[in-house]
């Protein structure tokens, strides 16, 4: 294949096509067509064309509707390529409908190759300039790794949430969630597959996300959520759930099952009397900490909510399916009053004779 950059040049007159392709050959590798269909059916498929110079007036699709094409096309690639007119007799208003559609430059027929060359050398650096700083824009906005958003970015949309709180009194909450262990997990199955691991879970919770929340790095292993108009209880049932979820899930990595929890921390404004974006992530950051400290899968919220509650008998089901035992073992006395109802209906429907009378006493004993 050709290294030289690829350009497109449409038109329905052989002879123009000619003198065209005479002037770009030796720096240009030149693709032709002869109408507008067939040059966007070449655009969609040819991802190394750069440019493209088109006549007006062609059959089936003239110019203007190739333009409008490429610039309201879905194809991110298309929509900024330069596009050069080959203009002819066309009136001020003509130009001026091309210019509106978003032309980049024209060049009039018969022109010289001087011309030709100059304008269409300095789209080019400008399209590359412009392909540059889109991409390091980019790399600052997401993780070339994981595709998440960057800490810094993370920052940016705390700075902006603060912002929205001050001018129309709602609240912003911030999550900071870490995986426990995860020092012991780099040891276990490498650095690369546990920080792959906890990607693949993060991306899964983006899923989940509301399209107005901001999910990014905060750490190796840690993990930041910006919740813009989010109450801070609200915030705190959502971890909840996070937690839980993270708790019960079994994951197989490299023929090996591995059982995961979260620490998370929990900070929002105006209830935590915090003066700037940046005190805000950190505060979450602390309590995050103070989760992992404390013994690790759990929530601490700063009081907004409990940092535990009493599990649900279906979320006890997974976790006994988990093989998490140990974890339903201390709310068992709130799970068996709970099923104590159902528990006397089967006794009673089915003649079972259950012992009611004595788990009734043990639970009263188990309180005490």
């Amino acid at each position: 294949m050709s290294e030289l950059p690829r350009i497109l040049v449409v038109d329905d007159s052989r002879v123009v096509r000619i003198a065209l392709i005479q002037h770009l050959k030796g720096q240009y590798d030149v693709r032709e067509e002869s109408d507008g269909e067939a040059a966007w059916q070449s655009l969609v498929v040819d991802h190394s064309i750069r440019a493209v110079i088109s006549d007006l007036q062609m059959p089936k699709v003239n110019g203007y509707e190739l333009l409008e094409r490429i610039r309201t096309s879905k194809l991110r690639r298309l929509q900024q390529l330069p596009f050069i007119l080959v203009s002819g007799e066309e009136t001020e208003d003509e130009r001026a409908r091309a210019k509106a559609l978003g032309v980049s430059d024209f060049v009039t027929k018969g022109a010289g190759g001087v011309e030709l060359l100059t304008r269409l050398n300095n789209l080019l650096v400008l399209s590359e300039a412009q392909e540059n700083l889109e991409a390091g824009r980019d790399r600052m906005v997401h993780d070339p790794v994981s595709g998440l958003f960057t800490r810094k970015y993370v920052e940016l949309q705390a700075v902006q949430g603060l912002s929205h709180s001050v001018r129309h009194g709602v609240d912003v909450s911030v999550m900071v969630l870490a995986f426990d262990g995860f020092e012991g997990m780099c040891e276990q199955l490498g650095e690369p597959v546990a920080i792959e691991v906890g990607n693949r879970f993060a991306r899964m919770l983006a899923g989940k996300m509301r399209q107005e929340d901001s999910l990014g790095h905060f750490g190796p292993g840690q993990y930041a959520i910006v919740s813009p108009g989010t109450a801070p209880a609200f915030c705190a049932t959502f971890a909840e759930r996070v937690r839980e979820a993270v708790e019960v899930a079994r994951l197989t990595v490299q023929g090996r099952t591995v059982t995961l929890t979260v620490s998370i921390g929990l900070a929002s404004v105006p209830t935590d009397a915090v003066s700037s974006a940046g005190m805000l992530l950190d505060l979450a950051g602390e309590r995050m900490n103070t989760a992992r400290q404390a013994g690790g899968n759990r929530t601490e919220s700063g009081g907004v909510l409990p940092a535990s509650r009493p599990i649900s008998i279906h979320h006890a089901l997974e976790l006994l399916a988990a093989n998490r035992r140990s974890v339903v073992v201390p709310h068992l006395p709130a799970l068996a009053e709970r099923l104590l109802p159902l528990l006397a209906l089967m006794d009673q429907e089915l003649d079972l004779s259950l012992p009611l009378a004595e788990v009734k006493r043990r639970l009263s004993e188990r309180k005490s």
